[in-house]
């Protein structure tokens, strides 16, 4: 799967149409792609990924109690490989590569 991380703020109160907003309008992507889409917001203390899987779009959401999710790069979009992202769930620093093994 690929996995797209989206590095500038995101408004945590939107959803699903929001966020597919994004993703078609902002991103330029095709959301029925397979592609999981991962936003943070402005403080990085909450993330949302979405993702479609045949029958609908999934909506994953998940706030720190302590520090910040870390995107790597400063590029707009950065690919992550799975390992990577599952860092960046647990909090982890991923360093500044712009595509993580």
């Amino acid at each position: 799967t690929r996995i797209l991380a989206y590095r500038p703020a995101v408004d945590m109160r939107k959803s699903y149409d929001g966020l597919l907003g994004l993703v078609q309008g902002t991103l330029r992507e095709d959301p029925l792609s397979g592609t999981l889409y991962v936003f943070t917001n402005r403080r990085r203390t909450h993330v949302k990924s979405i993702y479609w899987d045949r029958t609908g779009f999934c909506l994953f959401a998940k706030r720190l109690e302590r520090g910040q999710f870390t995107v790597p790069s400063e590029a707009e979009t950065v690919e992550l490989s799975e390992q990577a992202f599952y860092l960046l769930l647990d909090g982890i620093s991923i360093g500044a590569t712009r595509r993580m093994m």
